[in-house]
């Protein structure tokens, strides 16, 4: 008698558990950072590399001016970006970054970090403005 009650009470569970699995469907908020945290990444790696076309074609004219006007020459720059936050409004998404960044210029290393907010338009997302603390300028000391 207490095997036919084990045997189907294993029985039970095996059909409870075995049914298939609901896959849950991405929702676009998901995909919104996805695409958000790809440009960020993708604008750090030319900004590093110094590739001005990838810059100009991942942002706006405004955008691109932002990341390249204060620019300063550097032999080596270390930059980091960590999303922290995003905001989606209606036709614009705000990216919230943690940033470090070394500056290596001439043997002298300069360290700097800061939060910024990167706004991004548009269909694929663009770089239109970068507000709060711009990863992309030269640290005065």
């Amino acid at each position: 008698m207490k095997k036919i009650f084990l045997l189907s009470l294993l029985i039970l569970v095996l059909a409870a558990c075995g049914g298939k699995k609901e896959v849950k469907p991405v929702s676009s908020e998901s995909i919104t950072y996805t695409e958000a945290a790809t440009l960020a990444e993708t604008v750090r790696v030319a900004f590093v590399s110094n590739d001005r076309d990838t810059l100009q074609k991942n942002s706006t004219e405004e955008g691109s001016r932002a990341m390249m006007a204060s620019k300063k020459m550097f032999d080596q720059l270390e930059l980091t970006f960590t999303p922290r936050w995003l905001e989606i409004e209606q036709n614009q998404v705000n990216l919230n970054i943690s940033w470090k960044s070394t500056w290596t210029n001439a043997g002298k290393k300069t360290e700097d970090r800061g939060m910024a907010v990167f706004v991004m338009e548009g269909r694929p997302l663009k770089v239109s403005k970068i507000l709060r603390a711009n990863p992309f300028v030269f640290p005065e000391q």
